[in-house]
């Protein structure tokens, strides 16, 4: 069992304790977490997470091919989860990756901020 995140934080559940996940939601918990932790930045763990954050010192044309191998290495530990593609969109100032992937036969999509 996971835990949910929401916003990086976890969700509390009314009880003094956080909301728990199971299943498919906790794959999207684990996915989501890979994605935007900065691979590195945890010393004991530097495999984890991944590169999303380094999109910003590249060409715009190169977004997509890039989202799409840094997403494939964050969850290439993941089990029956395959990144099939990632888009990149601009709003101002901030950079949104939508990384589609299959699970299992299961279409699947996450969205976070690079």
């Amino acid at each position: 069992m996971g835990l949910l995140l929401e916003h990086r934080d976890y969700v509390p559940n009314g009880m003094g304790s956080v909301t728990g996940t199971a299943g498919g939601e906790e794959l999207l918990n684990e996915v989501l977490f890979r994605l935007t932790a900065r691979r590195g930045g945890l010393p004991f763990l530097p495999e984890l997470g991944s590169r999303m954050y380094l999109l910003r010192n590249e060409k715009p044309s190169d977004w997509q091919s890039l989202a799409r191998q840094y997403a494939a290495e964050a969850l290439s530990g993941l089990s029956d989860l395959a990144v099939t593609q990632a888009r990149v969109t601009q709003e101002g100032d901030r950079l949104w990756v939508a990384v589609d992937m299959e699970w299992r036969g299961t279409p699947l999509t996450v969205e976070c901020e690079a």
